[in-house]
């Protein structure tokens, strides 16, 4: 599945081997095994690989010099306070879907109505993406409705113990907020404002990974025309007149021992798919000659197709990690997070004997999908009014906020001593503020880009993270497990303010007054959230499905505007943001473009639901 002879002809070849090219690829193949497929990553094999599989491993592999990782470094930004912001993405087979915090929350049904409705996309509202998301899942826990699957390749469950963090966090959201109520499913596309236990992308007997690679791709081994060419990146797609019949693609330069890499091709007969992410899929096209007249100049690059829209609309989620010390009895994943591989084995050994344990853990065990309430909203005024009006007033289902609390410390401070830790995990739903990416090189598929990330461009941005650590630390400090804040990571009020943070061991009663935050104190959260905020690995958006004169890079059936035989099919035609975790969405856009291709290409056994 690793090698191919120069020049070999393929019905369809994918530029990219994400989650999304992984679940399309994956269900052509099995419909169609004489489908002669290539999938071209510039990453790895994930395949039993234990940084892969074993669920409680990804935290730490962010902070390795992994090959599993491109890290892209954003333009400074006057927004972060002349930060550059990071924003990694996944580089393997599988993608993110590989790599990532295997947190299963799934977008509101608007989300994907407003991508029919508002951005002109027949067949892509809730009634047809809710059906190929049944399909691709196994909801292990059982359900009380009918969004959830039963019999997909990928499994979901809830961690069946060592949850003592996420059940305290419950148990005071149900005696503290009595504007809001607890639930058995909080991922049923229409709630919100419910808290209850969230699932993870785990295998609930095996305690495995459940990632796109290994349950679409890797399971078909024995299907000789699936290739799989790993560590080679796609420079361009080829065309003859208009017609994409191939790409040229180069050897990984990580490891390369010197040397200008071998520009190598593959023919495509039937279909070019160009699934490379957010980052890699508008750079394709560019070097490809498709995009705007200015950027394609600028880097020395013939035009085929003047398509300004390809690198804008970068969407993300604004992400915060508000830590605090936790109990010593606390189910916290410290240890295994930034323990050693001594310390780690006595986890792993348990993994490898029956899939349980805390190596079986992602750490996000509860949350909630938050909207504001009046009061909150007067709060959140002015900053917040047109936001609030023309966007969420009239979409119920639209989370502002999500928040997840952490089982661990997620910080870099090296001044945090080792301990157990829990954090309070929150990020706007569908931040107002976008950004763009595009080539700086017209031949090199591995020049640093020029990447603004956009984040927190918009003070209606702002105002929703000042109002999530408010509400977010309220709840940490009633919970039993709490016993104190960890100051660095906190923001840095002025002395003698009472919302600074305290010697305190132990936490407040339910009863307790909340925190009375002064306009100096709020100027310091806002601080606080622009030094601090980040990516949450949820780039999206850069080849938007819409139409061609409002932005859009490719139409409903995913081709791309002004050419043929060329396809895109990943998140970055998404065309407008989901309030949820981007691995189900992705999920959506590889089932529904296997649909597709089905129909265009005429392979039968590919279906809708």
């Amino acid at each position: 599945m690793s090698t191919v002879e120069e020049n070999t002809v393929f019905d369809i070849i994918f530029a990219g081997g994400g989650a999304s090219a992984c679940i399309t690829a994956g269900r052509l193949a099995a419909a169609d095994p004489n489908l002669k497929i290539l999938i071209v990553e510039a990453g790895p094999h994930t395949r039993e690989h234990h940084d892969h599989v074993q669920p409680a491993r990804y935290f730490a592999n962010l902070g390795l010099p992994k090959q599993t990782f491109t890290f892209h470094k954003g333009n400074p930004s006057p927004a972060l306070l002349g930060r550059s912001p990071i924003v990694p993405a996944g580089r393997a087979v599988g993608g993110g879907s590989s790599i990532n915090f295997v947190v299963y929350t799934r977008a509101a049904a608007s989300d994907y109505d407003d991508w029919e409705t508002v951005h002109g996309n027949k067949g892509w509202g809730s009634t047809d993406i809710i059906p190929l998301l049944k399909k691709a899942e196994t909801y292990e826990p059982g359900s009380t409705n009918d969004t959830h699957g039963t019999s997909g390749p990928i499994h979901i469950s809830f961690a069946p113990d060592l949850h003592n963090l996420a059940d305290d966090f419950l148990e005071v959201a149900a005696a503290f907020d009595k504007e809001r109520s607890v639930t058995e499913d909080t991922n049923t596309f229409h709630d919100v404002d419910k808290y209850g236990r969230w699932a993870r992308y785990i295998n609930g007997k095996t305690g495995r990974r459940s990632d796109a690679a290994h349950y679409y791709i890797y399971n078909q081994e024995a299907n000789t025309n699936l290739t799989v060419l790993t560590q080679h990146r796609v420079v361009r797609v080829l065309f003859e007149g208009t017609r994409a019949v191939g790409i040229e693609y180069v050897d990984d330069l990580v490891g390369r021992p010197g040397g200008a890499p071998e520009i190598k091709s593959a023919r495509a007969s039937r279909l070019v798919v160009v699934s490379a992410g957010a980052f890699g899929s508008p750079s394709i096209l560019e070097r490809s000659g498709i995009g705007a007249e200015l950027i394609l100049k600028e880097n020395n690059v013939k035009q085929l197709v003047h398509l300004p829209g390809v690198g804008e609309h970068y969407m993300d989620h604004n992400l915060v990690f508000t830590p605090f010390i936790a109990s010593a009895g606390s189910d916290s994943l410290d240890a295994l997070f930034r323990g050693t591989e001594e310390e780690i084995s006595p986890y792993e050994q348990q993994w490898l004997k029956d899939g349980q344990g805390l190596m079986a853990h992602n750490g996000l065990d509860c949350g909630v999908k938050w909207r504001p309430n009046a009061k909150e909203l007067a709060e959140m005024s002015p900053e917040f009014d047109h936001r609030w009006k023309t966007y969420f007033a009239d979409a119920p289902d639209k989370p502002v906020m999500i928040l997840l609390p952490f089982s661990a410390y997620a910080g870099a401070d090296v001044s945090v001593p080792r301990g157990k830790y829990f954090s309070m995990a929150y990020f706007s739903g569908y931040p107002a503020s976008v950004g763009r990416v595009h080539i700086t090189s017209g031949s090199d598929p591995y020049a640093k880009l020029n990447f603004d990330a956009g984040f927190l461009d918009d003070p209606a941005d702002v105002v929703i993270l000042r109002w999530a650590y408010k509400k977010s630390r309220e709840f940490a400090r009633r919970m039993q497990t709490f016993r104190g804040d960890v100051a660095v990571g906190h923001p840095q009020f002025k002395p003698g303010s009472i919302a600074a943070t305290d010697s305190a061991t132990s936490p407040v009663p339910l009863s307790a007054p909340d925190i009375v935050y002064t306009k100096a104190d709020n100027d310091a959260i806002d601080e606080y959230h622009r030094k601090t905020v980040e990516t949450t690995w949820h780039s999206v958006g850069t080849c938007a499905m819409k139409p061609r004169d409002k932005g859009g890079v490719v139409d409903e059936r995913l081709n791309v505007y002004g050419v043929q035989g060329l396809k895109v099919a990943d998140c970055s035609i998404t065309p407008g943001n989901v309030g949820a975790n981007t691995y189900n969405t992705a999920i959506a856009i590889g089932e529904k473009a296997a649909v597709i291709i089905a129909e265009d290409l005429g392979i039968k056994g590919v279906t809708p639901a």
